[in-house]
């Protein structure tokens, strides 16, 4: 317990799945949150039960395509806590469409949301923990960010594959300044984008492709995420964590 005590944390795309697992994991573990969405309803819900369960995260509405909710993000998280410690751009869409069905209006959206929120949320960040000495920045991306995935949507591998190596270039321009980016690429996990995607109500019918033998949980991905967040990880940068059950690593 307490592994981010003292910290701050911004993270996006927090009102359900992985993000509010995060937003969970990190109040528990001592951090003060702010956590953003456009899905205020739901994540107005995830604030209520964190409070009752006595412990401290805010919700805001953020539309991370939308440079204006990122400055008030931030100035939410300096005025109310003096600073930014941790930024996890956690935010994305998956369409679930065939290769072939995917519209320029649909690799716009897709772009825009994956990619360029991302850039955002670590353009606006960044001069807060300048100010702060220091930081940890943890991008989501996803194993389609990796390797090819037949059933993945082009747009979502590519805007995948940008997050990938944005990290690696924020890794390295900041590194002097003790700010660390590093990215989380995820396999098969149980929430609704994967159900979404794979027009399936049974995630575990894809386990006999996991060499682990089971299909991935929120909390699987929140504890990698928390690892990078904090200072465990003082003296990693610029890594892709795949958190996948062996998809990519193993083969027979």
């Amino acid at each position: 317990m307490n592994r981010l005590e003292g910290k701050v944390a911004l993270i996006s795309g927090a009102a359900k799945g992985q993000g509010a697992e995060e937003v969970a994991l990190f109040a528990a573990e001592g951090a003060q949150v702010i956590f953003g969405d456009i899905l205020d309803d739901l994540g107005l819900e995830v604030e209520k039960n964190i409070a009752a369960a006595g412990q401290n995260a805010k919700y805001m509405h953020l539309d991370v395509t939308n440079a204006q909710d990122w400055k008030k993000a931030i100035r939410l998280a300096e005025s109310e806590y003096g600073k930014l410690d941790i930024l996890v751009n956690n935010a994305g869409i998956a369409l679930p469409q065939d290769y072939l069905d995917v519209s320029s209006e649909d690799w716009d959206r897709t772009m825009e949301i994956n990619s360029k929120g991302v850039f955002l949320g670590i353009r606006y960040a960044i001069p807060a923990m300048q100010r702060a000495g220091g930081g940890s920045i943890v991008n989501i991306s996803s194993i389609a960010g990796i390797v090819g995935r037949p059933l993945s949507s082009p747009a979502y591998a590519a805007s995948k594959g940008a997050v990938r190596v944005l990290t690696k270039s924020t890794a390295g321009r900041f590194a002097s300044e003790n700010i660390r980016c590093n990215s989380v690429h995820p396999g098969p996990i149980n929430t609704d984008m994967i159900r979404s995607v794979t027009h399936s109500s049974d995630p575990e019918s894809r386990v006999g492709s996991i060499p682990l033998g089971r299909i991935g949980q929120s909390i699987d991905v929140a504890y990698g995420v928390l690892y990078l967040a904090s200072d465990e990880s003082s003296f990693v940068t610029g890594i892709e964590l795949i958190i996948d059950g062996g998809v990519t690593g193993i083969r027979e």
